[in-house]
């Protein structure tokens, strides 16, 4: 959307999980890449012996340095999603050349005005990352351990945000409110950045979903259910929701056992299908779509019945706009 190169190789696009407002700045890619670097025992002028890595060795490295990289994300200056905020981390790099901005920092790129975009997120985006990183404490939850993850994370503002959120979400489980509230700082807040400068362009439309079909398997060693996670639309995207995982007995298939995965299927892979052909997503059986527009912000729901909801969560999105602000 934003690379000039690439702009005649393009006509329309969509953005799943779309968090990626800022790219990583030049300063922390370099510092990125002399913890590479370091870690491989290369010297600073032996940056050309990287092309010599065998690929598995750098996604090694990768996940070396996500373990040592200080702090967590942060969100300032606009809503702006997963920031990155702090070198480890691989992403592109807005280099001034071949990225010469941030992809929707400060506006929309002009040069996909014409373009028509689809963007947001699933429901539960943040239930993978505990599930693959092993943090099954997060999926059983007490009191006391959500309210001391939310203090070191979001200090003085902890209170605030759990109070709202108990509110606009009754009977949601400790474990899923902590689900909701990390998906959407990482994840929910940077598409409504991307579609609402999208919007302002007045232009080609944008259209905004979430993905809220959840998957029936348990997290291994817990009673919850993953939900809606990450990654896990892509199934459903293609249409290829009986496919099997990986032949890795420690990684059970994300799909379990799920009776409405077929119509939820049907569902996704024609809007998708039908937007690639003409700009605007529809499937037979289900509401129009409409493009996203402000104050409305009509949004459709994803599942085997799919619904448009004008402004979902919104006592949220006002909630993370005043704090920003």
């Amino acid at each position: 959307m934003r690379c000039p190169q690439q702009k005649n190789y393009f006509n329309k696009a969509f953005i799943e999980s779309g968090s990626g407002v800022h790219m990583m700045p030049c300063d922390l890619a370099a510092e990125t890449a002399r913890m590479v670097l370091n870690e491989l025992g290369l010297s600073d002028k032996e940056v050309h012996k990287l092309r010599e890595v065998p690929a598995e060795k750098l996604v090694e490295v990768q996940g070396t340095l996500a373990q040592k990289r200080p702090g967590g994300l942060t969100l300032s200056g606009g809503r702006q999603g997963m920031v990155i905020s702090r070198p480890g981390g691989f992403a592109p790099v807005a280099d001034g050349t071949y990225l010469p901005h941030h992809p929707f920092d400060p506006s929309a790129p002009a040069i996909s005005r014409d373009k028509p975009l689809m963007v947001c997120t699933n429901k539960d985006e943040m239930a993978f990352f505990f599930w693959e990183r092993k943090e099954n404490t997060v999926f059983t939850l007490t009191d006391d351990g959500l309210k001391s993850r939310l203090d070191k994370e979001f200090g003085s503002n902890a209170e605030k945000i759990l109070t709202l959120y108990r509110k606009s979400r009754p009977g949601v489980s400790l474990a899923d409110l902590y689900i909701a509230i990390t998906t959407a700082r990482a994840f929910w807040l940077g598409s409504l950045e991307i579609a609402e400068k999208k919007y302002e362009q007045r232009s080609a439309s944008v259209y905004m979903y979430m993905f809220t079909h959840e998957s029936n398997l348990i997290v291994p060693g817990t009673n919850h259910r993953l939900g809606a996670a990450h990654a896990t639309e892509i199934w459903y995207k293609f249409n290829n929701v009986d496919l099997e995982g990986p032949k890795d007995p420690s990684r059970p298939s994300l799909i379990g056992t799920d009776p409405d995965r077929e119509k939820t299927a049907l569902n996704m892979s024609e809007m998708w299908t039908t937007f690639a052909k003409t700009g605007r997503p529809n499937a037979k059986g289900q509401p129009p779509w409409p493009a996203y527009a402000l104050p409305r912000r009509a949004t459709m729901m994803i599942d085997a019945q799919c619904k448009v909801e004008d402004d979902p969560f919104g006592q949220e999105r006002v909630l993370w706009d005043s704090l920003i602000s």
